[in-house]
């Protein structure tokens, strides 16, 4: 966990295209911080058939409050017939996953889902989308 004990988690950047949610948390997700994410994460995998993708690429360390997060809307996304996929290239959180004998448990992915993708940028001749 890091030194700076008097930081707050901010909530996820969500967004929804065609049914899947991507979920972009930023920062450390640890002990102070994970609570934030996984309440986030209870109401996205309240209702039948959630589909999210959690971006970690802005994640540079996650503890076991993290990965137990990450578990829990896991297994709430499946046992409502949904699913939960995880965006890393992080050499650490991969690590991490295949201590915790996690890595065949989570479907990871290197990048954004093409839909996803392409939603996320501009349409050619527009400005950036708020």
């Amino acid at each position: 966990m890091s030194e700076n004990h008097g930081r707050h988690a901010a909530e996820p950047t969500e967004r929804t295209v065609a049914g899947t949610t991507l979920v972009t948390p930023r920062g450390e997700l640890d002990l102070l911080t994970s609570p934030v994410l996984s309440r986030r994460l209870d109401v996205l995998t309240a209702d039948a058939f959630p589909d999210l993708v959690l971006d970690l690429r802005a994640v540079p360390f996650i503890d076991c409050s993290g990965l137990r997060a990450l578990c829990r809307a896991r297994r709430r996304a499946l046992s409502r017939g949904g699913r939960l996929r995880l965006i890393t290239r992080s050499p650490a959180l991969l690590r991490v996953l295949r201590h915790a004998r996690l890595t065949g448990v989570f479907e990871l992915l290197l990048r954004l889902p093409a839909e996803l993708d392409a939603a996320a940028r501009p349409a050619v001749g527009e400005g950036p989308r708020p």
